[in-house]
């Protein structure tokens, strides 16, 4: 189990949750792998976050007028499914790196969050770069490794399926050297927030 400790201090030897999900937004999900599967268990997690204070940070992809994220479109909204709560923030962004060009940095840093408790869609895209990202950060990131996923067909230019996707990220995301924070591995089962001290 991995205790995560919303603390009211930074500073004080316990960690300083966030949980972030990733795009979970409605024209996505029936294109991922177990994606209805996926909302709801991220939906736990949220709700486990909000029980303890923790902060629920939801990002959702925009783009252009037009484009498949036209932000009027309605498959661009995130789904009903994670039972976001008016208290959860939604940070709108446009790259894979959740951090490129937003407030995201901003709303930890108000927020005193050191540690990402990441999940989201999809995995080789903005869930596999927002970790990188939050780690040049200098922020630690638990990498909920049942909790995001790829497309439902996996990657089959590289002959990997969508299992075989998530079991690569979560071994090359967690064993990487990287600049700033460390990364760890967490089933959903595992992460268990702490109230405050």
């Amino acid at each position: 189990m991995v205790p995560l400790r919303g603390q009211t201090s930074i500073g004080c030897g316990g960690v300083e949750p966030a949980l972030v999900i990733v795009d979970v937004q409605d024209l996505l999900i029936p294109l991922v792998w177990r994606g209805e599967e996926l909302a709801d268990r991220i939906a736990s997690l949220a709700r486990a976050a909000r029980r303890q204070g923790v902060p629920v940070i939801a990002l959702r992809q925009v783009g252009p007028a037009g484009s498949d994220f036209d932000p009027d479109d309605p498959g661009t909204r995130l789904s009903p499914r994670l039972g976001l709560e008016p208290t959860d923030v939604v940070v709108h962004k446009t790259a894979t790196d959740a951090f490129y060009r937003t407030e995201l940095a901003a709303v930890l840093a108000e927020r005193h969050v050191d540690t990402v408790v990441l999940t989201g869609l999809a995995t080789d895209y903005c869930v596999d770069t927002t970790a990188r990202s939050a780690l040049s950060h200098g922020l630690d990131v638990v990498l909920v490794s049942d909790g995001h996923a790829p497309a439902a067909d996996g990657d089959p230019a590289a002959g990997l399926t969508a299992e075989q996707v998530v079991d690569r990220h979560n071994r090359i995301l967690s064993t990487a050297i990287h600049p700033g924070g460390t990364l760890r591995l967490r089933a959903a089962s595992d992460v268990v927030f702490r109230p405050p001290a």
